[in-house]
C-alpha cells in the first residue's frame, strides 16, 4: 500500500495526540491505547476494521501497562500508531505486526527522556517569571514550548518513517520469505499472554480475585458475550469501591 503525504500527516498527529496533554485522562485513558489508535489508523488507510483488529492485537501485550512517576517501560502510543500502520501498509497479519509493534514501542521511552529533558529547561524559564509575579508567562511557558517539544518528538519522526520508511521495509520483509513470517506469527500469538499474565498480577493481589472467577464463570458456562460482561463487571466494580469506601470511613471514625 503506498502512503500519500496527507496520511503520513494524520498517521503522525494520531502519535502526537496520544502522547501530548490536550485531551487531559481521556486522551491518556483512550487514545494513547493500541485498540484506539489502530482504529483511528484504519480509517487514514481505508479499513478501519482491519486497523481495530491489529491495534487490538498489539493492545493485549499492554493490558497489564503499568507507568510509575512518569517512567514508561514502553510506549504504547507509538507501538499502536506506527506498528499498525506499517502493518498495514506493509498486508502483513496481525500476529506478525506484533513482533514489528513490540520494538518498536521500546523506542519510545528513548523519546520520552529526551522531552523531559528539553521541558526541564522551560520549567527554569518559569521559576524567574514566577519570581517576577508573571503569572501569565508562566502560563504560556506550561502549555508552548513543552506542546512544542512534545510535536517535534513525535510528530516528525513517524511523519518520515510513513513517508520513506515504507519503502525500506517492504524489500526486507519480501526478502524474509514466508517461513521467517510463519515464525514470527507463532511468536506474536504468544505475547498476548505476557500481557494478559501482567494483568493477572494485578487482577490476583488484593481483594479482586471473586471477580475474575465471576467473569470466567459469566463467559464460559452461561455464554455471555464480553458487552454483557463489561457492564455486570462495571456495576460491581462500583458497588465495590462504594462497600469499601464505607468500610474505610467505619474504621476511620472508630
Amino acid at each position: 500500500m503506498e502512503i500519500t503525504g496527507f496520511q503520513a500527516f494524520l498517521i503522525a498527529m494520531v502519535y502526537y495526540l496520544g502522547s501530548a496533554t490536550w485531551f487531559g485522562i481521556p486522551g491518556f485513558a483512550a487514545w494513547m491505547r493500541p485498540l484506539v489508535s489502530g482504529f483511528v489508523v484504519g480509517i487514514i488507510l481505508g479499513d478501519p476494521v482491519q486497523g481495530t483488529v491489529i491495534g487490538a492485537t498489539i493492545n493485549m501485550i499492554y493490558i497489564g501497562y503499568l507507568a510509575v512517576g512518569g517512567a514508561i517501560p514502553s510506549d504504547m502510543a507509538l507501538s499502536g500508531t506506527l506498528g499498525t500502520a506499517l502493518a498495514m501498509s506493509l498486508g502483513l497479519e496481525p500476529d506478525v505486526a506484533l513482533t514489528l509493534a513490540v520494538p518498536i514501542g521500546l523506542l519510545g521511552p528513548v523519546i520520552n527522556v529526551i522531552k523531559m529533558t528539553a521541558n526541564s529547561m522551560v520549567a527554569h524559564w518559569m521559576d524567574k517569571q514566577a519570581e517576577e509575579g508573571n503569572a501569565r508567562n508562566v502560563a504560556l511557558l506550561n502549555i508552548i514550548p513543552s506542546q512544542a517539544a512534545t510535536f517535534v518528538l513525535t510528530f516528525i519522526p513517524v511523519f518520515i518513517v510513513m513517508l520513506y520508511g515504507v519503502q525500506v521495509i517492504e524489500p526486507l520483509i519480501a526478502f524474509l520469505g514466508d517461513n521467517v513470517l510463519n515464525a514470527l506469527s507463532v511468536v506474536g500469538g504468544m505475547m498476548p499472554a505476557l500481557g494478559i499474565a501482567m494483568s493477572l498480577v494485578g487482577i490476583f493481589k488484593g481483594d479482586k480475585r471473586p471477580y475474575f472467577f465471576l467473569g470466567f464463570v459469566l463467559s464460559v458456562y452461561l455464554g455471555m458475550d464480553i458487552l454483557g460482561i463489561a457492564i455486570i463487571g462495571g456495576v460491581a466494580a462500583y458497588l465495590h469501591i462504594i462497600f469499601t469506601s464505607k468500610v474505610e470511613s467505619k474504621i476511620t471514625n472508630l
